[in-house]
């Protein structure tokens, strides 16, 4: 009875077997290539050229998924022009992979892949020269002291991945920052030339580098022609805001005119503030800190319903000089007061 039940229980295994291999060879499902049969498909790169330094992104692609890792060779056919990283794995599940090309020299070179005895090639790559300073230029090739232009670095082509820092130097009476950093990818990047006033003409340059290259350009900074009046508005936390203190008796708000030009030396600052009345002051020098105010200053408390919490703030300023200029009135009215805690709000 043991031996019959032994023959019969390996007559089933067989039947098992034989119908399992059986629907693994009419199956419809294709298996990946094994990797002794793989073969190289593609290989192609994201860029026609790349500077010396830069880098391009290149892309080998299989005839089929690879069902296990799987290496690809790869070379340059001038490694002194261009590098390649070799070799490069394609991935179980994966048919494709990505590597980098470096450039090192100018030139032209292709890149070769190889798998299996099989083989792929680029499009010629071409090595740029570095990038380097190319020019700096400015906005105007004259300013009224004072007033400020715009430089412009360009480089002699995009900068690489990493970015490139233009060195930046001028000499009074100019400005300006110590770098500009012109983006991967650009080839220019721009920055502000500041400027002093001055009582004559005064020439000065603004020279930058990069690259092992350097490049300048020239700015004439001239004596005003007409007075013009500017000037900015700060609170005690922020620009264009203030408040009212010392019983509504006091602004706190610096009105600041240093930047108003003339031909002559400026002799009074002449200021008005107002926000429900108008009040005017004349300064000798270019800033009026903390003027007076009153409660008949404001509105009538208390703010309107669902209004902001602060009160519209208008100032103005016209600057004189000693050789009789009057400037045109400047204004801003975009500043605001905030008048709680005072004069009934």
């Amino acid at each position: 009875m043991t031996t019959r039940r032994r023959q019969s229980a390996v007559a089933f295994a067989w039947i098992a077997l034989a119908t399992i291999s059986a629907s693994r060879c009419g199956g419809s499902s294709t298996p990946a290539a094994p990797t002794s049969s793989l073969a190289m498909s593609s290989v192609a790169l994201n860029a026609s050229s790349i500077a010396i330094g830069g880098t391009a992104q290149g892309t080998v692609s299989l005839s089929a998924v690879a069902t296990s890792t799987t290496s690809v060779t790869l070379t340059s056919s001038n490694p002194s022009v261009a590098t390649v990283q070799t070799p490069v794995t394609v991935q179980v599940g994966a048919s494709s992979a990505t590597f980098t090309v470096t450039g090192m020299a100018v030139g032209t070179v292709t890149i070769t892949a190889s798998l299996n005895g099989s083989t792929g090639q680029t499009p010629a790559l071409t090595v740029t020269p570095a990038a380097a300073l190319s020019s700096i230029s400015l906005s105007a090739a004259s300013v009224v002291g004072g007033d400020s232009v715009t430089g412009t670095a360009t480089l002699t082509t995009t900068a690489p991945a990493s970015g490139a820092v233009v060195t930046l130097s001028s000499a009074d009476p100019l400005t300006v920052p110590p770098s500009v950093t012109v983006p991967a990818g650009s080839a220019t990047a721009t920055f502000i030339v500041s400027t002093r006033l001055v009582g004559g003409t005064i020439a000065g340059t603004v020279t930058g580098s990069y690259g092992g290259a350097s490049a300048s350009a020239s700015l004439s900074v001239t004596k005003p022609t007409v007075a013009t009046a500017r000037f900015g508005v700060t609170g005690p936390t922020e620009t264009d805001t203030c408040t009212v203190t010392d019983g509504g008796n006091t602004l706190n708000c610096t009105f600041n005119g240093s930047t108003s030009t003339a031909p002559g030396n400026i002799v009074a600052y002449e200021w008005s503030y107002r926000v429900a009345a108008t009040l005017t002051q004349t300064t000798a020098g270019p800033v009026l800190a903390m003027p007076a105010v009153g409660c008949g200053w404001l509105p009538a408390p208390p703010l309107p319903a669902g209004a902001p919490l602060w009160l519209p703030l208008t100032v103005t300023l016209k600057v004189r000089d000693d050789l009789g200029n009057v400037s045109a009135e400047a204004i801003n009215n975009g500043a605001r007061v905030f008048p709680q805690g005072v004069c009934g709000y």
